[in-house]
């Protein structure tokens, strides 16, 4: 009896997701080389290996293994695999993820056989989101496995001989025998210099013995073969019926991308990985300015729900973004204080509260991941990418633009194309100037509030922003467009210090008034703002030749 019949795994139902361990899974660096090898070739002297002076222990295991994925096989084709594995000492649910060259793997205890941990769950949910995971493939593995050491006695590599019987669970699989070698780094060795070197040595004594290059990248992909064909594609793959040259085809591929960066920062954001929730928020906030910006390319009400969703992720992101600059600049400025006016009590407490309120935020984000309103929000990303609402007309133009405003957006030439992107790039470039021309009559304007006048220069720091993705998009396309992207990028980069020091001043106001209630001085707080104060202007030197550059670098643009 196969093991997914011996421990009760159903093939057809429903996962369930256990919530009694919440703990933090084990995290193992996976570094190794797989080859393929015949039944009838001998296992070398392992200790011929550069490196490698003895085996330190060799051990036999019969190893089971149940595979799961969704219907479509989302996990995969993202070369994520997700199992629960027995026979060995590693036994246990196991979620492997890409990372450069290496694999991680993520390892969490045995529960009920049914049972898929919720930590390991919970790094691939933006991928897996609400489709049932049930049993793909079993692959069982009669393994030998040899520790080998170097000359002062540490392990340094593994060596398995394994002997593999695998069976497809998906419609038309097969049972499928073969034999490999795998060498992996110890943790001792795996990411160093040393490591990479013994990697690529042993590949070529193990070839020299009798091996060969793998052509597959998994016991996985193996087990499945031909089978996967048959799955149906998840929608993100799903490729619409564009002309390639149309200025849709430009703007479905930059959507792609944020799409993308979207699911791919998604488990970092969980586990609070630095800089995380920056580019996450980066992502969502572009993909937003993207709709906007090519709003005439792409058409319909869907797009307005979408861009108020993006809206409302972004701002979620935010309010941890926001705390996590805050704490980074008001850290900074303290431990650089050589006036000793800052006392230790009010350090502490501007420490102990950012810190709160960086926690705090992040919990929030992550309820917002778990949420069925995130997850509804990923699927109808994809089916917009699936099936992108084309405008019938290709864009709004300004009048007596020479372009075929009855030209389909899927259906451009090239030339036509470029010209349809390079009017929405103008309208973009006239909300900057627009924006440009309100800061210089309004900025040093005393009779208005600072935060009045300060929002102006925020205005254009957002437009910068939005004529910036507009550029990467238009770029992709054809158009001769870098210098403008760069141009905005460092426009957008100095108003956003300048922006960074409003937004600490304003937190500063507010840790000062809780020292006010409990009955604190407050000096130190008023010293951190006015250096912010002064932050702020010195962002702002050389604002009118950063504009000034832009504008420079958009005349250039020829459609």
């Amino acid at each position: 009896m196969r093991a997914a019949e011996r421990e009760g795994t159903t093939r057809k139902g429903k996962h369930h997701v256990s919530d009694k361990n919440h703990d933090t899974p084990r995290e193992v660096l996976e570094v190794e080389a797989k080859l393929a090898v015949d039944e009838a070739t001998a296992v070398p002297d392992l200790t011929e290996l550069p490196g490698v002076d003895s085996v330190l222990d060799t051990v036999e295991h019969h190893l089971s293994a149940i595979y799961f994925d969704t219907p479509d096989l989302r996990l995969t084709r993202a070369k994520i695999t997700l199992r629960r594995r027995t026979g060995g000492s590693d036994d246990g649910w196991h979620l492997k993820l890409p990372s450069g060259s290496a694999r991680r793997e993520l390892r969490a205890p045995l529960e009920e056989p049914t049972e898929i941990p919720e930590e390991l769950l919970s790094n691939v949910r933006a991928i897996v989101r609400t489709a049932e995971l049930s049993p793909i493939a079993q692959v069982d593995n009669h393994r030998v496995v040899s520790d080998l050491g170097s000359a002062t006695g540490e392990k340094v590599a593994e060596f398995c001989d394994d002997h593999v019987t695998a069976w497809s669970l998906l419609p038309g699989g097969e049972r499928t025998t073969w034999r490999e070698w795998e060498l992996e780094l110890s943790a001792f060795t795996a990411g160093t210099e040393e490591g990479a070197q013994l990697l690529s040595q042993a590949t070529a004594f193990l070839i020299a013995a009798g091996a060969r290059k793998s052509d597959s990248p998994s016991k996985l992909a193996t087990a499945l073969g031909s089978s996967v064909d048959a799955a149906p594609l998840p929608p993100h793959l799903r490729t619409p019926e564009l002309d390639p040259d149309s200025p849709a085809a430009a703007v479905v591929s930059a959507l792609r991308t944020q799409r993308d960066a979207i699911v791919s920062w998604e488990p970092r954001v969980r586990a609070d990985e630095w800089d995380s929730v920056h580019q996450m928020r980066v992502s969502t906030r572009e993909m937003r300015s993207l709709l906007e910006t090519f709003e005439g390319i792409l058409e319909g009400e869907q797009l307005e729900h979408l861009e108020d969703e993006l809206k409302e992720a972004a701002a979620v992101l935010g309010t941890a973004r926001d705390a996590e600059v805050v704490e980074e600049r008001l850290l900074a400025l303290i431990d650089s204080d050589e006036s000793g006016l800052i006392d230790a009590t009010a350090a502490a407490h501007i420490k102990d509260d950012m810190r709160a309120e960086y926690r705090e935020a992040h919990e929030v984000i992550v309820e917002m991941l778990d949420s069925e309103r995130f997850l509804a929000l990923l699927d109808e990303i994809d089916a917009l990418l699936a099936q992108p609402p084309v405008a019938t007309r290709s864009a709004e133009v300004d009048p007596g633009a020479d372009v075929d405003v009855d030209a389909d957006a899927d259906g451009a030439d090239p030339g036509e194309s470029r010209e349809i992107l390079y009017e929405h790039l103008k309208r973009g470039f006239k909300k900057v100037k627009k924006r440009h021309e309100k800061v210089l009559d309004h900025y040093n304007d005393t009779s208005l509030d600072l935060h009045e006048r300060e929002d102006y220069v925020h205005d254009v720091r957002k437009a910068a922003k939005k004529l910036r993705y507009a550029s990467v998009a238009a770029e992709g396309a054809g158009l001769k467009a870098r210098r403008l992207t760069k141009a905005c990028k460092a426009l957008q980069s100095q108003l956003g210090d300048f922006q960074d020091a409003v937004t600490s001043r304003d937190r500063i106001e507010r840790l000062a008034a809780g020292a006010r209630e409990r009955g604190e001085d407050t000096f130190a707080y008023g010293l951190l703002y006015q250096r912010e104060l002064d932050r702020g202007a010195r962002a702002l030197e050389g604002y009118e030749r950063s504009v000034a550059e832009v504008a420079k670098a958009f005349s250039k643009i020829k459609p």
